[in-house]
C-alpha cells in the first residue's frame, strides 16, 4: 500500500491523522510503532527525526511527512478526490488552520503537561506547573465557548484540520477538566465523540486505555 501511517493508537496526535484519514476514506496501512524498544526507535528516527509520532510514508512518491498538520495538508494536496481537511477558500483555510492551531498548542499540550507530570517520580512532581496548566485549559476553554456560538464546526459549517485537532485534544482535556461549565463547547465535543471517525479512532485506542496515566475520577469517564 502507498501510504503507511506509523503511530500509537493511544497518542492523541495520532487520533488526529487518523480521523483525517477515515473522515477522507483514504487507504492507508498503519504500523505501530514502540518507542520503548531501542531499535524501533533508532529506524523510526530515519523517518521522524524528533521521534514524534504519527510520520507518514508515502512510497509510490518516495515522500516522508511528519507534525500532523503538515501530514494533513499532504493529504489534501496530493490524494485529491476526498472531502478536504482545509477548505478550499483561503479565508476559511486561515481559520481552520488558526484554530487547529488554537487546540493542538492551547489544549492538548496543556493536558500533556498534567500526565507529564505525573509520570514524574513522586518527590519531583510540579504542582505550580499543574495548576498553570489547568489554569491555561480553563482560559482556553472559555475562548471557545464564545468561538463556537452559532457554529457547528471549529472552523465554521465544514468539518475541517481544526475539528481533526480538537477531537482528541477535547476528549483528553475534558477528563482532567470537564466542560460542564461552558456548554457549547461540551456540545461541540458530544458533536465530536459521535462523528464515525472520530468514534473509530476512539475504538481503536480502547485497548491501550490501560496504559494511560489516569486518575481514578478519569478513568471513571472514559469510555469502557
Amino acid at each position: 500500500m502507498a501510504l503507511e501511517l506509523h503511530l500509537h493508537p493511544l497518542s492523541s496526535y495520532c487520533w488526529k491523522v487518523l480521523i483525517a484519514l477515515y473522515e477522507r476514506g483514504t487507504p492507508f496501512e498503519p504500523v505501530t510503532v514502540n518507542l520503548g524498544d531501542p531499535a524501533v526507535r533508532a529506524a523510526y528516527l530515519q523517518l521522524s527525526p524528533f521521534g514524534k509520532i504519527p510520520a507518514l510514508r508515502d512510497a509510490e512518491r518516495g515522500v516522508e511527512v511528519f507534525e500532523t498538520s503538515i501530514i494533513i495538508e499532504y493529504l489534501d494536496r496530493h490524494y485529491p478526490g476526498a472531502p478536504r481537511m482545509i477548505p478550499e477558500d483561503p479565508e476559511q483555510a486561515l481559520q481552520a488552520r488558526l484554530w487547529d492551531r488554537i487546540f493542538d498548542l492551547y489544549v492538548m499540550n496543556a493536558f500533556q503537561a498534567l500526565v507529564e507530570d505525573r509520570l514524574r517520580p513522586e518527590g519531583q512532581r510540579i504542582p505550580a506547573l499543574v495548576e498553570q496548566a489547568r489554569a491555561k485549559l480553563r482560559q482556553t476553554y472559555e475562548v471557545l465557548e464564545g468561538r463556537l456560538a452559532g457554529r457547528t464546526w471549529a472552523a465554521g459549517e465544514q468539518f475541517s484540520l481544526a475539528d481533526c485537532a480538537a477531537a482528541p485534544a477535547l476528549f483528553y482535556a475534558a477528563l482532567a477538566e470537564p466542560l460542564e461549565a461552558h456548554p457549547r463547547l461540551n456540545a461541540y465535543r458530544e458533536r465530536l465523540l459521535a462523528r464515525p471517525s472520530v468514534a473509530r479512532a476512539i475504538d481503536e485506542a480502547k485497548p491501550f486505555f490501560q496504559m494511560f496515566p489516569a486518575t481514578a475520577e478519569e478513568r471513571a469517564r472514559m469510555p469502557a
